[in-house]
């Protein structure tokens, strides 16, 4: 995470920190359906670039352990004995003796895939523990389309970055309403601290009943939290309440607010 507080102002990147904290919302929520906890769950992050990197950081704040993360790129696995990373890469290669994608995907827990179209197999869920998590988010085309995933593992979990699926990772979710926050308090930056705080707003709000005008936006009839249903619709009204108040109070409480939130 970039923390350029020379320049006295906020500065936040949606495709990246903002990617990131809509993942972690929604990944918290399905391990908990899923009855997993971040700290046990084996990760693998297909994709190492600024997205997937700054995904890994959170989840590692959260309570992610690095040595169950297994960060993947063009070279595959990135690992302890590659000569080729740059710095940000480094900071996630681990011990192993895993190689390619498929071998990371053997018993893993949770599939984070930031990448490019059609670039995860069945085979590559079969292989997956119990009741595993994937969040294909590359668009428009995921790295495994829901109707095949679901067909190889009916105890899957799944999300996308596609309003035409269930669970759309959608960064209008955070980066508006963090700025709300963040400008509401004259923060100096958008530090770990008030991401932290998105991401428990978001988590938080999933498991509150839906409002019916966002079920008729949607034309649903019903939508509680469960394994469709693990983050916030981008039309509910309630984020833009919800998450500038988290935000701007973890601003307070961190520091780098310049003044109090009015609403405190």
């Amino acid at each position: 995470m970039f923390d350029l507080v020379r320049l006295g102002i906020p500065v936040f990147h949606d495709d990246q920190h903002g990617t990131a904290i809509i993942v972690a919302a929604g990944l918290l929520n399905a391990l908990e359906l899923q009855g997993k906890s971040i700290g046990e769950a084996r990760i693998v992050c297909l994709g190492a670039g600024a997205a997937g990197i700054a995904s890994m950081r959170l989840l590692v704040a959260l309570g992610a352990k690095k040595h169950n993360i297994f960060l993947t790129d063009r070279q595959d696995v990135i690992h302890s004995g590659r000569t080729d990373l740059n710095t940000y890469k480094r900071e996630f290669a681990i011990d192993t003796g895993r190689r390619t994608l498929a071998d990371a995907m053997q018993d893993a827990d949770v599939l984070i895939g930031v990448s490019g179209p059609d670039l995860v197999t069945p085979e590559m869920l079969e292989v997956m523990a119990p009741r595993p998590i994937v969040f294909a988010l590359s668009n428009p085309d995921p790295e495994i389309r829901p109707a095949v995933a679901h067909a190889v593992r009916s105890d899957l979990i799944m999300a996308t970055g596609r309003s035409d699926y269930p669970n759309q990772v959608n960064n209008v979710l955070g980066f508006p309403f963090i700025f709300r926050g963040a400008l509401d308090v004259r923060a100096t930056r958008i530090n770990q601290a008030m991401q932290i705080a998105a991401v428990h707003a978001l988590q938080a709000l999933a498991h509150e009943p839906v409002p019916r005008d966002v079920l008729e936006a949607y034309k649903l009839d019903h939508l509680e939290f469960g394994p469709d249903y693990i983050i916030p619709k981008p039309f509910d009204l309630r984020l833009i309440d919800r998450v500038p108040a988290a935000v701007a109070r973890a601003a307070v409480e961190s520091g780098v607010a310049r003044q109090d939130y009015p609403g405190f």
